[in-house]
């Protein structure tokens, strides 16, 4: 049951109601966005929410089976509020997000929040987008517990790795760029062996791709970083970057690289698909 602010519950009882839409999202780097579908820019409790062109929320959707509930919500990229490069680099991907209504004509009356949720798939239709709302429900269908398989299932530095990422971790900058494709640049300076930030995470701290980061693909002697994917800006010559070398979660890596067997969250003598599917060779 829903507890309405005084002022907005008698608004509610009147003949003629001036309610719209906003919604506060919440990005995982701390950017706080207010979107809201009136023709006029709004502050509530602070925070001024923008009239984002074309900005609709889609039909509310729940279910009583506690199966994931879904809101879409639509939108025109607007530089002032939501823009494409943003999406693009992952900046709104996992977000917060809190749709809720008010009344445009007494914004200083509250709000009655509808839903609380996390953004997931946003898919790009020419100069507008489509984003997905998903539900607290969405949590209730994760799996829970942990996957058996011969790699390790930790990540580098996590509760189970217990490395600490910090003595693995470098800082450098890009000396060359020889393939334009946002995924390939060159560090002079690096002197570490072929392979050794391959799975790594590289961070940006410098540049047009600055904040963002990527996994490399593969390192090669002479300082050559491939990334598995494109960066959504281009990389040039001084740009700046973190990167934490890699692990291949394979039990001879942590023990040659990481010394760190003891920590191992693998099963490497677990019997694959081809044991399971053996059977007795009646000519031995």
């Amino acid at each position: 049951m829903k507890t309405l602010p005084p002022a907005l519950a008698a608004h509610l009882g009147g003949d003629v109601l001036t309610l719209a839409w906003i919604a506060t999202i919440t990005r995982a780097d701390g950017v706080v966005l207010g979107l809201t579908s009136f023709e006029r820019d709004v502050t509530v409790e602070g925070l001024t929410y923008r009239a984002a062109p074309g900005f609709r929320p889609g039909p509310l959707e729940d279910r009583a089976d506690l199966a994931t509930g879904t809101q879409e919500i639509l939108g025109i990229f607007d530089d002032a509020a939501l823009t494409e490069e943003d999406i693009r680099a992952g900046r709104y991907d996992g977000a917060q997000i809190e749709m809720a209504l008010i009344n445009w004509a007494d914004s200083a009356a509250g709000r009655i929040v509808m839903r609380r949720g996390w953004i997931g798939q946003i898919v790009h239709d020419g100069d507008s987008y489509h984003a997905e709302m998903r539900g607290l429900h969405d949590r209730l269908q994760q799996p829970i517990g942990a996957w058996l398989l011969p790699e390790c299932r930790h990540s580098l530095g996590d509760a189970g790795c217990r490395v600490s990422p910090t003595g693995w971790t470098v800082t450098g900058s890009v000396t060359a760029v020889t393939v334009t494709d946002r995924a390939q640049f060159t560090d002079a300076a690096r002197a570490e062996a072929a392979g050794h930030f391959a799975y790594g995470r590289l961070t940006f701290t410098g540049g047009a791709n600055a904040g963002l980061a990527a996994e490399v693909k593969d390192f090669a002697a002479g300082g050559q970083f491939s990334l598995w994917l494109a960066m959504p800006h281009d990389i040039s010559a001084g740009d700046t970057y973190s990167v934490t070398a890699g692990c291949d979660r394979r039990l001879a890596s942590c023990q040659a690289k990481f010394n760190n067997v003891s920590n191992f969250g693998g099963f490497p003598h677990l019997p694959g698909l081809d044991r399971l599917l053996a059977y007795p060779d009646a000519s031995a």
